[in-house]
């Protein structure tokens, strides 16, 4: 893996890329003198948290056999206060699926998602507790 990073201008602001070239923004918050254009670092740790944990979550069901109509996740997060590093200490995952998932097998899923196969997962679970759960529509 090849990441790039480039500052824009002269604040905090980066474009950082991957080896194909896909760009993600990244940014200080005000306060430290940043501008918003972009996502936190330890933001981007939890986005990696949810894209991880989902592709492994569609790729159990459809190897079950279940079509995944539609997946949106929802992390909430809690670091140390007061703390340099702020290390993450409670992570939750919300997993709400569309479409006719059996309970059980969206259940499942998760469970192997959170606790053998995605890496930023086991890489977080060092520091922090992470609890899931799931919610079906429709």
């Amino acid at each position: 893996m090849h990441i790039k990073l480039q500052q824009e201008g002269s604040s905090f602001h980066f474009v950082a890329k991957n080896e194909q070239n896909n760009e993600v923004h990244m940014d200080a918050s005000p306060a430290i003198g940043g501008q918003n254009k972009g996502a936190r670092p330890m933001e981007m740790l939890i986005m990696g948290l949810g894209g991880c944990s989902a592709i492994d979550v569609i790729s159990i069901l459809t190897k079950q056999k279940i079509t995944v109509q539609g997946l949106n996740i929802e992390i909430d997060a809690e670091r140390e206060k007061d703390a340099i590093p702020s290390l993450f200490t409670k992570i939750h995952v919300n997993f709400i699926f569309t479409g006719p998932i059996d309970q059980n097998k969206a259940e499942r899923a998760v469970a192997l998602s959170m606790e053998k196969y995605c890496s930023v997962a086991k890489t977080l679970e060092k520091t922090a507790v992470i609890t899931s759960s799931i919610k079906i529509l429709g």
